[in-house]
């Protein structure tokens, strides 16, 4: 196996310049993707975020970057991915004499149309501003050799398929392409079937889907209650850096506030800011000046910050892809991280979704710190489905087999948080409680019960 870019047929000048960045072994995604990215192979990565990917196709990229065009197109779901691989791709390049410039919305156009004159080698940017671009055509995507869908399930779930349908198809019609992607859901497959030329597919990732690296627990919450439970675990654990997420921008500067007002060291970032904003948060941010960044999902794809030890989901993710990329925040190249996502009745269909999804059973815990316990159940679409097959007479006769052949989970670790306060049960309405009121409530509430 590999144990340095060398054997992986990188040149000197940029194994130094790596080396520079304390970068000397490669990663698995690296070890596996160089090799066939060099034979000019097309490629679907499926790599966790944090493992190394963005350098896996920049190295083969800057390896045959030849002429005075633009060679290379790099299409990422957000600027602050855009900005990230720009950075990574311009340390590499300047000693080789390559331009790279970046194009995503929110940026002074006539800035960019400026940059755009000179011979640009390797252009990355978002969808909607490079569609931009073509159409006053001042980029030319003809020459592209080059093309990489980096966070493409992220691109499909923005939206953006139509737009990054019409940028391949005007790049050059003989081209390698690389598709990059946390999770590989079937419009992703989709893609690549229409417009890879028998791609290579590889999957670097730990047993379980999301890193093992990663504590996940669970705590369920009433929506009153999320914001002090927030405080207290922030209080608790001293996060060195923390980021919130927020379904939308109203939650997220409503939360920002009342963090504020509490004397947290917090900002937000969502898409309602300028580009100047949000790049001023992302410093403060990236060099501890800010503890806690209160996010949306759209903003914060592809962040890559370190020292990011803890993620809060103060709304549950409505699916398993998104799950996955709030907590590959943190954890990060091999770092440990803690992943809390707060629950609220009612949405406990989505957690199951994304238990389902990365295929573990989450550690749960109630907001006073009691730990929940839950009973293996079988599973229910199994069951439903061979009740329908059976005779009427064999409806009630449940077979012996059937528990043998039961889902085993793999159980996450978590923290036992108890707070000072005497824990109450979650069932008990506010306020004196009539003779027999807790018999109704459990035969009304769900199937599993939480007392």
């Amino acid at each position: 196996m590999p144990t340095d870019f060398t054997t992986l047929g990188i040149r000197s000048e940029l194994c130094n310049c790596l080396k520079e960045q304390g970068i000397t072994e490669p990663t698995p995604v690296q070890i596996q993707a160089v090799p066939l990215l060099m034979a000019g192979k097309d490629l679907i990565a499926q790599s966790q975020t944090g493992t190394g990917k963005t350098l896996a196709f920049l190295l083969p990229i800057m390896e045959k970057i030849n002429a005075p065009h633009v060679q290379a197109l790099i299409i990422t779901p957000t600027r602050e991915l855009a900005l990230q691989i720009t950075k990574e791709a311009k340390k590499l390049a300047d000693g080789l004499g390559i331009n790279v410039i970046s194009i995503y919305g929110g940026q002074d156009v006539d800035r960019q149309i400026h940059r755009l004159k000179g011979h640009s080698h390797v252009v990355i940017g978002t969808p909607g501003r490079l569609l931009d671009h073509v159409r006053r055509k001042t980029v030319l995507l003809s020459g592209v050799s080059k093309l990489v869908l980096d966070e493409a399930d992220q691109m499909l779930h923005m939206g953006f398929l139509d737009e990054v349908e019409e940028l391949i198809r005007l790049t050059a019609g003989k081209r390698q392409t690389m598709l990059f992607s946390a999770t590989m859901p079937p419009k992703v497959r989709a893609l690549a079937a229409r417009y890879m030329d028998k791609p290579a597919d590889i999957r670097v990732q730990s047993p379980n889907i999301t890193l093992d690296e990663i504590k996940q627990i669970v705590i369920e919450i009433t929506e009153e209650a999320k914001l002090d439970k927030l405080c207290g675990m922030i209080d608790e654990d001293q996060p060195y850096l923390a980021i919130v997420f927020c379904h939308t921008k109203q939650r997220a500067s409503a939360l920002n506030l009342a963090l504020n007002h509490r004397g947290y060291a917090a900002d937000e970032l969502h898409g309602d800011l300028s580009q100047a904003k949000r790049e001023q948060v992302m410093r403060r941010f990236s060099t501890a000046k800010l503890q806690i960044l209160v996010a949306t999902d759209i903003a914060a794809r592809g962040l890559d910050i370190e020292g990011v030890t803890h993620i809060f989901s103060y709304d549950v993710p409505h699916d398993v892809e998104s799950y996955i990329h709030r907590i590959g925040r943190t954890g990060r190249a091999g770092e440990t991280g803690k992943a809390i996502t707060f629950v609220s009745p009612g949405e406990q269909t989505y957690l199951r979704l994304i238990e389902q999804g990365i295929k573990a059973s989450l550690e749960k815990y109630k907001a006073s710190g009691q730990k929940v316990v839950t009973k293996a159940k079988p599973d229910r679409l199994r069951t439903l489905t061979s009740f329908r097959r059976k005779p009427d007479n064999a409806m009630t006769v449940a077979p012996t087999a059937e528990k043998a052949k039961e889902k085993k989970v793999d159980a996450h670790g978590g923290t036992n948080l108890r707070s000072r306060r005497k824990p109450k049960t979650a069932d008990q309405p506010a306020g004196k409680t009539a003779p027999g009121a807790k018999r109704k409530v459990a035969k009304s509430g769900s199937r599993r019960s939480t007392t």
